[in-house]
């Protein structure tokens, strides 16, 4: 496993990081927790230190299951827990809220669900409309000052969002989706956070399991499953990009001796200075992570993925569906019911 540092934070932060969302159950058709932890303490034992949760997945459940995990493992000084603020929950829906009040509350459960005294990286989760940026970035300034955290950061945040903010309290990482399938981070936030010295946590590596290599068409998901309202996943586009995923896996195959899933990680991993995130559920579903380093894509393997993706997605689409709402109340007209999200 390679490492590398990001400000403020002691212990190294692994290439890789653990992401949680789906332990949470919520819009994944359930978990189960047991299996949750084993995957947890499969992931720490293999050298993966960072840990990327939130209060938003299953509603503080990932994170009581992050909690629970590392209380069993122990040597909590050498994890790196990245959790986040700023979603405030209404029955089943999230709706964005960044106010100092919200922020003020939301670190003190998060830090008795984790069952520690400090978080490693504390990330605004999505921007709030209703909020200034530079009122939730003294807030969090606050917060760190007060030693609840080490290190700030946001996520799903525009460049003149984040420059606001950086101006008001320092930030050490970013956090935006990037992956073979959604990569428009490339043009702008990922330039700005190597420019600055930031560290990129970028999520949705193998784009909701796309990427796995192991959805077909014939793939069926549960009721709550967000997926079954991702674009990606319906027709005509669905068929495009399992075409594009059969000539990568074949291409990694042939090239590498490896799978698709090995050749969309690396290539996350090849850009510089950047985290992906690999949301693993089960321990077995980390067997390949022995396989993921000591290797790079070269210039060839860039232009047969940069060829595929043009001959075979022929309407692409981003995770913006993703994007969860603003509070009503701060709306000035009636405004639809946001959309389910990461």
């Amino acid at each position: 496993m390679d490492y590398l540092k990001i400000p403020n934070v002691s212990a190294p932060a692994s290439r890789l990081g653990l992401g949680t969302w789906a332990m949470g159950g919520f819009q994944w058709g359930g978990t189960d927790d047991a299996v949750s932890v084993r995957t947890i303490h499969t992931a720490l034992d293999q050298g993966i230190s960072l840990i990327d949760t939130a209060p938003a997945y299953g509603f503080g459940h990932a994170e009581a299951v992050v909690g629970r995990a590392l209380a069993e493992h122990g040597r909590r000084d050498q994890v790196v827990i990245a959790t986040k603020v700023g979603l405030e929950r209404r029955g089943d829906v999230l709706y964005r809220n960044s106010t100092p009040a919200q922020i003020a509350s939301e670190v003190d459960t998060s830090l008795r669900l984790l069952r520690t005294d400090y978080i490693d990286l504390y990330l605004v989760h999505w921007p709030d409309p209703a909020v200034p940026v530079e009122e939730s970035a003294r807030a969090l300034l606050a917060v760190q000052q007060a030693g609840k955290v080490r290190a700030l950061g946001v996520s799903n945040y525009s460049v003149a969002e984040m420059e606001r903010f950086h101006r008001v309290a320092p930030l050490a990482a970013v956090q935006p989706p990037h992956n073979l399938f959604e990569r428009q981070p490339e043009q702008d936030v990922l330039p700005w956070a190597r420019a600055h010295g930031l560290v990129a946590l970028t999520y949705g590596s193998l784009c909701r399991g796309l990427l796995t290599g192991t959805i077909g068409a014939d793939t069926r998901f549960p009721a709550d499953d967000l997926r079954r309202g991702d674009p990606k996943f319906q027709p005509p586009r669905f068929q495009q990009y399992l075409q594009a995923v059969q000539l990568l896996d074949r291409y990694a195959r042939t090239r590498y001796q490896r799978s698709v899933l090995h050749l969309a990680l690396r290539w996350c991993l090849d850009a510089p200075n950047t985290i992906p995130l690999w949301g693993a559920r089960q321990p077995q579903e980390l067997d390949p992570l022995p396989e993921l380093m000591g290797w790079d894509l070269d210039e060839e393997a860039m232009r047969y993925v940069d060829e595929v993706l043009r001959e075979a997605i022929k309407a692409p689409v981003g995770p913006e569906f993703m994007a969860p709402g603003p509070r009503p109340e701060t709306v000035p007209s009636p405004s639809p019911a946001p959309a389910q999200w990461e």
